[in-house]
């Protein structure tokens, strides 16, 4: 049976002389209810941090008060956290990836994480290696902000090498412990002039599990780059002879992920353009351009890596950052594919919805300090955090139901949109104010279907809407600093929702219809909005959190 995971977003990033901790960021180290949150959706796994930063921050020196609390607690809830020791870190700030003792000082860390914890059964001692060494070797976002090949290499050579020799310090305690290699291996695609530079890229997104797997050895392709990298052969010949290869392989795949490389750069001038010192070129999310459809998706990449390893796979990463209603349908798509996959003899074994409490700054990898919020299952911009509608969807799928929400009507932008095959449900706007009209073209931009009426009778919903959304007094001059929208859902209950009069109006509407998606309950009012849903909320009059009675349709299959 296919599961649904979940994961806490966790990286610790070091950019120049700044430390970005997403688990101080968000909130979760300090709130120790939110493990309670997670248990309330049923999901019996979670990518959970045991951080070498956390823990070693001076060398020498262990503090396990915080992991001693956390992952006592995942026990007693009956929660099994896959452990990660590094996530897109470099170690504590007295070692880096590229210190000649990195692996064995990793590893030193996995053992003692097994001795004190051997119930652990399942660990990502590095999160994509592969990728965290593109970011600081290759693209120079992260430390050591190189930009060659020969630091990527020597950077995804030394992970590798530290996974492996961390895992049989892992096992030395725990036999039976479980390798859950995560990486990103989005697809690369090209114009026909840089089909060569695909071909390349394509090859390369294979180096980590190939390293683990044991087959870089001196007919791979990247042997000789790796060794004029400066990569010790006998490290490549440690890896070929041991082989490390991964019980399961977490595919981390987003919008983002397939990449499409195109020439003709005055076409994107909302791009800088790079190159590889032979060709100009940008480089830009294959989803939006002119890539194959039918070879894009997380079906694909599942498939391609069942194929080319025969290892059984999960979605290790699936979220996107948009509006509530496009990361849901974000979200059920990737259990789709998931389910495809399986259909078609895939070896298949989770979905994971990311991140629980969501994440700050990825917009930029990080490298700008903007407190721009990626939203997750969680909304942690209160406290508690509250329950979105993707965590309803997360709890059905746990408990081995189905699940159905009218947003699901509708494709994701990334798709064509679905044509209309009899009734679907809706959305009502009520009123003939100006700022009816705004919500409208902002329900249509997100695929929310809606009617526009003068007026219903009292209390009155049609039949085939989920939501009624009524404006309170005139949006003209006068009448007040703010003004309400009142939201009345066929499921029953209902959203007062205050939106005060100085903000902008179509970010307000943005906001609005998140919660609407939600099925948010209750008296709010809205504090901030900004373009890309960046926007605060609080309980009018009060302090407790949101009681969300989703509009979702939970069916036993």
């Amino acid at each position: 049976m296919l599961q649904v995971w979940t994961g806490v977003e966790c990286s610790i990033v070091r950019v120049k002389d700044a430390v970005r901790n997403q688990l101080v960021e968000t909130g979760h180290f300090d709130r120790d209810g939110d493990l309670d949150l997670l248990a309330g959706l049923g999901v019996k796994t979670v990518r959970y941090p045991a951080l070498w930063e956390l823990v070693e921050a001076r060398e020498g020196c262990d503090d396990w008060t915080w992991l001693d609390r956390r992952l006592g607690r995942l026990r007693e809830l009956g929660i099994s956290p896959i452990v990660g020791l590094l996530h897109h870190g470099s170690g504590p700030p007295w070692t880096h990836v590229l210190a000649p003792d990195f692996p064995d000082r990793l590893a030193a860390m996995a053992g003692r994480v097994a001795r004190r914890y051997p119930w652990l059964k399942h660990f990502t001692p590095v999160n994509e290696p592969a990728t965290t060494a593109r970011m600081g070797g290759l693209y120079g976002k992260w430390i050591p902000h190189a930009t060659d090949e020969a630091t990527f290499l020597r950077m995804l050579a030394a992970q590798c090498r530290a996974v492996a020799k961390a895992m049989a310090a892992i096992r030395s305690v725990i036999p039976d412990a479980q390798l859950v290699q995560t990486e990103d291996f989005g697809r690369t695609f090209a114009t026909q002039r840089l089909e060569y530079q695909a071909q390349y890229e394509n090859e390369r997104r294979w180096l980590t599990l190939d390293l683990l797997c044991g087959r870089v050895d001196d007919r791979h392709p990247f042997y000789a780059r790796f060794l004029s990298s400066g990569v010790d052969p006998r490290h490549l010949r440690e890896l070929a002879a041991a082989p490390c290869a991964p019980n399961i392989v977490a595919v981390d795949y987003y919008l983002t992920s397939d990449r499409f490389l195109d020439h003709r750069s005055s076409r994107y001038r909302d791009e800088t353009p790079g190159g590889n010192g032979e060709d100009v070129y940008v480089d830009v999310a294959a989803v939006r351009f002119d890539a194959p459809a039918d070879e894009l998706g997380l079906e694909s990449r599942l498939t391609e890596v069942w194929e080319r390893y025969r290892l059984p796979v999960a979605a290790g990463e699936v979220h996107n950052g948009c509006t509530r209603d496009e990361q849901l349908r974000w979200f059920m798509e990737g259990w789709q594919a998931a389910q495809n996959c399986l259909a078609k003899g895939v070896d298949v074994r989770a979905v994971t919805a990311w991140a629980l409490f969501g994440s700050f700054d990825w917009n930029s990898l990080m490298t700008r300090q903007d407190g721009y919020y990626e939203c997750g299952v969680f909304d942690c911009r209160m406290t508690p955090p509250r329950r979105t509608v993707v965590a309803e969807a997360v709890s059905a799928l746990a408990h081995g139901r189905t699940f159905t929400h009218p947003a699901l009507d509708q494709t994701g932008w990334w798709r064509r949109p679905a044509p209309s095959v009899g009734p679907a449900s809706g959305i009502v706007l009520q009123g003939v104010d100006p700022r009816m009209s705004v919500l409208n073209e902002c329900c249509q931009n997100r695929r929310l279907r809606t009617v526009s009426v003068r007026r219903l009778p009292p209390h009155r919903i049609l039949d085939d809407r989920w939501a009624t959304i009524v404006l309170s007094g005139s949006a003209g001059s006068g009448g007040g600093d703010s003004f309400s929208l009142s939201v009345r859902y066929a499921a029953g209950g209902s959203l007062a929702f205050k939106i005060p009069r100085h903000l902008d109006w179509v970010a307000a509407c943005n906001a609005l219809l998140d919660h609407v998606v939600d099925g948010t309950r209750g008296q709010w009012e809205l504090v901030s909005a900004e373009a890309a849903n960046q926007y605060h909320i609080r309980q009018a009059g009060a302090s407790q959190p949101a009681l969300v009675q989703p509009v979702s349709q939970v069916q036993v299959p």
